[in-house]
Formats: structure tokens, C-alpha cells, sequence
């Protein structure tokens, strides 16, 4: 399993630039119908595997030949007719034969801001006060070993969908105000209308979500799943599998110290950890089949996933909970340097085309990488 701890695959692997691969590119932008844009797309990803420092269209665009190779960059991100949806549908079909992912894995990304021109900024809250920025849902193909995005959906509040700010950042009409419960349900729509299924478990990892909400939607569409969910949770015991508790209803969290009975120890693979499955009914819809997956860290933390994975043993489900630290250490050590975060400009599209292009290269960095971290996660 990796190690989280020292999030070395920048020192392990990327000294020297990656290369997009021609035949790679032809595949990943063969939905593009012009030549001239399917080679377009080739050079970005190449500006941003390439161009140090911020990922800027006006830093990729001194990659192209031509004086007029700046607003020419920007047409093409910006204001170009092409579709992202099916880049992201080969990518993905591509990261599933090549990387062995395990689990599709849903985290939340912020992305600061400085001013608030550009698509979607806001004031956003988080645990350490309100910060301009963008927030972003993001779905991730993930192994062990390596964690590459694949699709991504922008948090747009009222303001954006009313003109002027609306036409001026070119949203489309279907586009609509979501909580984050509602981007999570376009991530998974948009997972299952992959060709070829990709019906892998999903994993959601996202503080302040509704994650029985999530559950309930997840097992709706039979799929296999994990959701962390809060402390005060509200959940209620499955009398069928644990009658002589009755239907007992508690949150999460006192239900994790209720049932000290079943807690085991068990080790997933990165050390002993102590754990209770606990059959449970997400309160107040009838949703049977479910479990309340309790962890103690060795740090004293708890962790509370829902789950829908049926076991004799906690261990594969346990084995999935630690992916989400994978996409962390990869965020951090690939995306971030490859330009994720670095689109500035007011165009919805354009702010999809960049992100769409930067998840490829950062597929480009990882297929490259030679050398992986090794060793045990670090649980957070």
C-alpha cells in the first residue's frame, strides 16, 4: 500500500517532464472532429506537463507556434465547440484497462480565488473560516497505488445562474443550482453513462455530507458502495440481524460505542486496527442491507462509513476506505502541478475543457512515473 506520510512521488518519478504519448493522443481526443483540434488538445497537455510555475492559457499558449497562438489557446478552451464529456469517457475507459483501479472514489476539491470574476467563485465555509473560491466534486479511478480523476462537476450558487453573470460565463441552460448531495448525484450519473459499465465500488468521502441521503441514492442504482458519514448520523438498528436490540435508533456515533461486543481486530493490510460492522437502517427510509463500518485509528480518531458490501470479513471493505488518502497524496503531488487549480478565466466550458485536459495530464504523469511510493497509508 502507499505511504501517505511522505508523499514522495514528486521526488520519485517526476525530475524530468512527462510526455504525452501520440498514440495515447490519438485515442483520448479521437471524439474530436477537426484535426486541428484533436492537435490543439495534444499541445496543451504537453504546455501543461511542460510549462513550470502556474498552468496560465497565456503560459501554455507560448508552447504554440504563431503570434496569434494566444487567443487562439483561449478559443479553443474557452469558446471551441467541442465536447469534454466523451475526452472524459476515453479516459476513463483507458485508466480501467491500463491501471487496475479498484473503487471510484468522490471527494470534494476548493480551489482559491483571488477576485471574483472567475466561474463560479464564491464565498465558501470551511473549518478554519470563509474563503473565496471555487468548489468542485471530483470522481477519481483509484488503486492502491495510483489515483487518477476522471470526471468533475462545478458548484454553481444562485448568483451564477442569473444573467449577467450567468451569459457572461456562457452557463448552459441545463445547468442548475446543487447542493453537494446533488453534484455527488451527477458524478454517479455521469459514472454510469461510461460505455463499457465501469460498475466499480464508489467510494464517497466528503465532510459535511449527507451521507444516508447519499447511501440511500447509491442502493437505489444497486451499486456497491462506501460513504463516510457524520457523528450524528441518524441510523437505526436492523432488527432482523440483531433482534435482541429491538430497532434502537441513535446516530452514528453512539451507536459506534453502544455495541462494544462487536469490535474486532482485524488487519487490512497496513497494520492490527479495531473495527465493528454494525447492521443498521438509515433513518427514516426503509433501506435495508446495510452497515455501519466503525474504525478506531491508532491516532484515538473515528472513522463511520455506510456500506452496502457484504462480507464475511471487514477487511476488503477496510481496504477501500484508505483510497480516498490516495487521491490526496496524488492531488497534491500530480494534479496540483499539472494545473488543475489553475484556470482563471469566466467561461463554464472553458473552466471543464482545462480541468478535462489537466486530468489527462496528470493520467500522463502517473503512466510515466516509474517509481510508486511503497509502505503503509497514514489513516486521517
Amino acid at each position: 500500500m502507499p505511504d501517505l506520510g511522505g508523499r514522495t512521488r514528486a521526488a520519485a518519478g517526476m525530475h524530468a517532464p512527462a510526455a504525452l504519448d501520440d498514440a495515447l493522443g490519438r485515442h483520448l481526443f479521437a471524439s474530436l472532429q477537426r484535426s486541428g483540434q484533436r492537435a490543439k488538445a495534444e499541445q496543451y497537455v504537453r504546455g501543461l506537463l511542460s510549462v513550470p510555475g502556474r498552468k496560465t492559457l497565456r503560459s501554455i499558449a507560448a508552447q504554440f507556434d504563431g503570434a496569434a497562438a494566444q487567443q487562439s489557446v483561449h478559443h479553443f478552451i474557452s469558446a471551441s465547440p467541442w465536447e469534454w464529456t466523451p475526452v472524459r469517457h476515453a479516459l476513463a475507459r483507458h485508466v480501467h484497462r491500463t491501471l487496475a483501479p479498484e473503487a471510484w472514489v468522490i471527494r470534494p476539491t476548493l480551489i482559491p480565488k483571488v477576485g471574483s470574476h472567475s466561474v463560479g467563485v464564491d464565498q465558501q465555509s470551511t473549518p478554519y473560516g470563509s474563503v473565496n473560491a471555487q468548489r468542485a466534486v471530483g470522481s477519481w479511478l483509484v488503486s492502491p497505488r495510483a489515483a487518477v480523476p476522471v470526471d468533475w462537476q462545478l458548484h454553481l450558487s444562485e448568483r451564477w445562474m442569473a444573467d449577467p453573470l450567468r451569459r457572461r460565463a456562457s452557463v448552459p441552460q441545463d445547468a442548475a443550482v446543487c447542493s453537494t448531495e446533488e453534484c455527488v448525484r451527477e458524478t454517479v450519473v455521469s459514472i454510469l453513462g461510461i460505455d463499457g459499465g465501469l460498475r466499480l465500488p464508489v467510494v464517497v468521502d466528503i465532510p459535511g455530507l449527507d451521507g444516508a441521503s447519499t447511501a440511500r441514492f447509491l442502493s437505489s442504482l444497486g451499486l456497491p458502495f462506501l460513504v463516510r458519514v457524520g457523528r450524528s448520523t441518524p441510523l437505526r438498528l436492523d432488527r432482523a440481524e440483531l433482534p435482541r436490540y429491538g430497532d434502537l435508533e441513535r446516530t452514528a456515533g453512539d451507536l459506534a460505542e453502544f455495541l462494544p461486543r462487536l469490535r474486532r481486530r482485524v488487519d487490512p493490510g497496513d497494520g492490527p486496527t479495531t473495527t465493528a460492522a454494525i447492521p443498521v437502517v438509515p433513518a427514516p427510509a426503509e433501506v435495508e442491507g446495510m452497515t455501519l463500518l466503525c474504525e478506531w485509528t491508532a491516532a484515538g480518531r473515528r472513522r463511520l462509513w455506510l456500506t452496502n458490501t457484504a462480507a464475511p470479513s471487514p477487511v476488503p471493505a477496510l481496504r477501500l476506505t484508505r483510497l480516498p488518502d490516495v487521491v490526496v497524496r496524488d492531488f497534491a503531488a500530480v494534479s496540483e502541478r499539472v494545473g488543475v487549480r489553475d484556470f482563471a478565466g469566466r467561461s463554464f466550458p472553458g473552466w471543464h475543457r482545462h480541468i478535462t485536459l489537466a486530468s489527462v495530464a496528470h493520467l500522463v504523469v502517473v503512466a510515466t512515473t516509474t517509481e510508486l511510493p511503497s509502505g503503509n497509508l497514514t489513516l486521517s
